[in-house]
C-alpha cells in the first residue's frame, strides 16, 4: 500500500499529522535532500513538500519529475507562498489539457 508524506519545517507541516499523513520535519539542505530521497525511494505515492524546502533541493526533485511515482506536490509554508506550487500545478494542467485554464493574464 502506498503512503503519503509531508516534508518541511515543523511549523508548516505539524497539522498534517492530524490528517493521518506522515510528517518529516527538516531544516537544512542536506537533511532535506536525504529525507526526500529516502521517501521517494521508499514506497510513497505522494510527497508534499513546502516551497521553501523544495527550493533547497530543486535538482533532487527534478530527477523524479518524469516518473509516475512519487507525485511531488509543492505546498506553501508558514513563511509564505512563493508561487512555485501554483506554477507547477498550472504547468501540469497545461500539459494535460493543452491550454491554460486559469487565464491569469486577462
Amino acid at each position: 500500500m502506498y503512503k503519503i508524506a509531508v516534508i518541511g519545517d515543523y511549523d508548516s507541516i505539524y497539522g498534517f499529522a492530524a490528517l493521518g499523513l506522515e510528517t518529516f520535519p527538516v531544516s537544512g539542505e542536506e537533511e532535506t535532500e536525504k529525507t526526500f530521497l529516502e521517501l521517494a525511494s521508499g514506497g510513497y505515492a505522494v510527497i508534499y513538500i513546502t516551497e521553501a524546502a523544495a527550493a533547497r533541493i530543486g535538482r533532487a526533485i527534478e530527477r523524479f519529475r518524469e516518473r509516475l511515482l512519487p507525485s511531488v506536490i509543492l505546498i506553501p509554508g508558514v513563511a509564505g507562498n512563493t508561487g512555485a506550487g501554483v506554477a507547477g500545478v498550472k504547468s501540469a494542467v497545461e500539459q494535460a489539457v493543452g491550454s491554460d485554464i486559469l487565464f491569469g493574464d486577462l
